[in-house]
């Protein structure tokens, strides 16, 4: 089986163990960005660092932190996985703007702006009224596209990500999603959003999350592969990219935690139902992170070329990297 150069996955929330971490290295899996936070505050998610640099004691031979993009390829030429650190939501900086440049400090490259709900800086995709980016928001974005952390827009209602797409002056990411258009979910995207996505520079994952599936459970590989097609169509196939959404060995009460925080006392279904409250089964083709040979073979099989597989499976995220995990450069002297 022949492989690409470079295997990216813009996003996973995996119950990470030695298991998984060899699962990375079996399927080829060059980096990936990894959830560090949902609803926690700064002292929760330093906590949750923590045992991140545990693991990366205890396992150097198979996983290191990634902070650049130079950092990813040190990690490829070694046989490692680079691990990029995220967050889900933006409760880790509290309502403290000076935090921004703290958690990019602790290696921290992505943070979403809201996760479903309205939060300080924008409104989440189940909100009724989608208010756009607020106050603070426009505050936060100009802050971290000067530190260097890439907004993502994955969880916010549609103006919301249209106004950030406007207002950040670097590109954004929509890490995990798939279009609105092929799976009517809440959390895909329009075309209107991908569009102005792309014109902007950014970068879009194909989530393999079933809620976001055509089919759910049951999509088939075909089915994704001619979405990333299509999706190549509309917006250039240098966009795009994979960004599982994968939950592996996660228990149901972590889907509960993630839909519903500390907001409410009561049960928030989220993307599930009271018949299917917990996480969905994955498609047959992609069970876990050595699946992503499944992917590769789909997209040849669908008619893309070498070269296009080469950046849909990671050379495009790449790219994003080093534009993104670096400070803004500093205004020229006329």
């Amino acid at each position: 089986m022949s492989a690409t150069a470079l295997r990216v996955d813009g996003l996973q929330y995996s119950n990470w163990s030695e298991k998984i971490f060899r699962q990375l290295r079996e399927g080829g899996v060059d980096a990936v960005h990894v959830t560090i936070a949902y609803h926690e505050n700064l002292r929760e998610t330093i906590l949750n660092i923590e045992r991140w640099n545990t693991w990366f004691e205890r396992y150097p031979e198979l996983i290191v932190q990634a902070r650049s993009g130079d950092d990813v390829r040190r990690a490829q030429e070694t046989g490692r996985t680079a691990i990029i650190f995220g967050l889900q939501n933006p409760s880790p900086i509290e309502d403290d703007i000076g935090l921004v440049e703290v958690v990019h400090t602790l290696g921290v490259r992505f943070m979403q702006l809201s996760y479903n709900n309205q939060s300080l800086l924008a409104s989440g995709c189940y909100e009724s009224v989608d208010s756009g980016i607020t106050r603070m928001g426009r505050e936060v974005i100009k802050e971290m596209n000067r530190v260097g952390l890439v907004i993502d827009m994955s969880h916010s209602g549609e103006r919301s990500t249209l106004e950030a797409i406007d207002l950040s002056e670097r590109p954004i990411t929509i890490s995990h999603a798939n279009p609105h258009s092929w799976a009517a979910a809440l959390r895909n995207k329009s075309d209107t959003v991908m569009k102005a996505l792309a014109s902007a520079g950014g970068m879009f994952g194909f989530s393999l999350y079933p809620h976001h599936l055509k089919g759910k459970s049951a999509c088939t590989l075909d089915d994704f592969c001619a979405m990333v097609a299509r999706t190549a169509d509309l917006i250039g196939v240098e966009h795009l990219g994979l960004g599982s959404d994968l939950c592996q060995d996660q228990p149901d009460s972590v889907v509960q935690w993630m839909r519903t925080g500390r907001y409410t006392k009561g049960v928030d279904y989220g993307e599930g139902s009271a018949a299917q409250p917990g996480f969905p089964p994955q498609p047959g083709w992609f069970q876990d992170s050595r699946d992503f040979a499944n992917i590769e073979e789909g997209l040849r099989a669908t008619g893309f070329s070498p070269r296009e597989v080469a950046l849909l499976m990671g050379e495009n995220w790449m790219r994003f990297f080093d534009q993104s995990f670096g400070p803004a450069a500093a205004p020229s002297e006329s």
